[in-house]
């Protein structure tokens, strides 16, 4: 596996004031809440949106590990949907306080591009505010899709901190599922 230079950005919202929000012009776009928690939609979900940008942490979880994260009364998982169709997720995680992360982010490669991203992200954060939070925090990094630091810079969010580490990684992201790139690819 190569060594990989990673530089990870920290941004924050410390008051709903501060979001520039941004919203898709689409009349068949809709929000939802996951209640009650699915550990296989949000595997879906970690798999596909994260396939390009190594998000590979998860990947050995048990069903039990994703039962036990999600079933938690601090964590709210949101879908947006375009014409009924599953296009992209966030995952909100209460903390000690009153803040809220989002832990997990993004649009289903299908969306991505199609102007849904900043709108995504404004639904995120005025989620975030009506959790009761305090501050509204998230990380992102190099490896992430090239738009997303700028996307949140856009909605109002602001860098506080910048670290860079070195992580072996595989050569190629692994995709949605065991095999999918050279599925794809062939």
């Amino acid at each position: 596996m190569p060594s990989v230079s990673i530089t990870t950005y920290y941004l924050e919202m410390l008051g709903p004031r501060g979001l520039r929000p941004k919203r898709s012009p689409r009349t068949d776009v809709a929000l939802a809440r996951v209640a009650p928690p699915m550990p296989e939609l949000n595997r879906f979900f970690y798999t596909t949106v994260g396939a390009d940008w190594w998000w590979i942490d998860r990947l050995p979880w048990s069903y039990q590990q994703w039962s036990e994260y999600l079933n938690r009364p601090d964590l709210a998982t949101w879908i947006l949907t375009v014409q009924g169709v599953p296009a992209g997720y966030f995952e909100l995680e209460r903390q000690p306080e009153r803040n809220v992360e989002i832990a997990y982010f993004g649009l289903l490669p299908a969306f991505v591009g199609a102007g849904l991203g900043g709108h995504l992200l404004t639904c995120a954060i005025e989620r975030s505010w009506a959790m009761g939070a305090r501050r509204v925090w998230v990380h992102t990094c190099t490896l992430d899709h090239p738009r997303a630091l700028a996307n949140y810079q856009a909605r109002g969010m602001r860098l506080y901190k910048e670290e860079t580490h070195v992580q072996e990684l595989p050569a190629t992201s692994p995709g949605p599922w065991p095999g999918a790139r050279s599925a794809i690819e062939s």
